[in-house]
């Protein structure tokens, strides 16, 4: 048995998918994956299942539907994780944007060095992304500000996606609560922790455009993560982010 759940959401990614797994299970520290598949057209969800009999009680999957959302597939595997007794949870990409050598760095920042939260961030020492074109790579620097403008919460990559979660973290946002479900998602998570009062670290990293797949951006996550730091700031003020209701585990 392992501490420590890496979740994986996929919606095609059947040219990432199995090297991105090998590459979690070569480490010196033994992580267990989920893999949050979208019903991919593409079969993604056979590749891993064959890679199943290959990493018994190391891999699984939960397969859902349809494409409904990066936030809601996190939320689905942090709820799974939970019950399954994991102390660290980690939400990392399928296309290699993150190493997964990190996992360990985000790991020990938590387990190891008083961190709730192990964000691994692309600004905290620079801008340290690469195969962005510069529109990209601007975009993505000035909404991490704008969201630290608006927010106030003390932390540069606030879009970042590769993210290592204490299990008491996860029990105490009420994740039933968490409203957007693109790139929003992420800047909703952190900034719930923030206001609970977590201890954030950002761990340097350097993340690295895909070479494999397309890309899952669009201009309706883009929006949704500007547009809705408002209204995510206003229920700071408010008062309305509150600790879940405790529940039996």
């Amino acid at each position: 048995m392992s501490d420590s759940l890496v979740i994986i959401p996929t919606y095609n990614e059947k040219e990432n998918i199995q090297n991105i797994i090998r590459a979690v299970f070569a480490l010196e520290k033994k992580f267990h994956v989920l893999v949050v598949e979208d019903n991919s057209p593409d079969g993604t969800a056979d590749i891993v299942k064959k890679l199943m009999t290959e990493f018994p009680e190391q891999l699984f999957i939960e397969e859902r539907k349809g494409k409904l959302g990066l936030g809601t597939a996190y939320i689905h595997g942090f709820k799974w994780g939970l019950k399954r007794h994991y102390e660290y949870i980690t939400e990392m990409d399928a296309d290699f944007s993150h190493n997964p050598n990190d996992l360990i760095r985000l790991y020990h920042a938590c387990a190891n060095e008083g961190a709730d939260v192990s964000i691994g961030s692309r600004y905290i020492t620079g801008v340290n992304v690469v195969n962005w074109p510069m529109s990209r790579v601007l975009m993505s620097y000035y909404a991490s500000s704008y969201v630290r403008l608006i927010t106030r919460m003390k932390v540069r990559d606030t879009t970042a996606g590769f993210v290592c979660w204490r299990r008491k973290v996860l029990e105490t946002i009420n994740l039933e609560k968490i409203k957007f479900v693109g790139y929003a998602f992420q800047i909703e998570m952190k900034y719930s922790a923030w206001k609970l009062g977590f201890a954030i670290r950002e761990v340097p990293i350097i993340f690295t455009d895909r070479t494999e797949g397309s890309s899952k951006m669009n201009n309706k996550i883009f929006k949704e993560a500007i547009f809705g730091v408002m209204a995510l700031r206003m229920r700071g003020l408010l008062g309305r982010i509150k600790p879940a209701e405790p529940t039996k585990s």
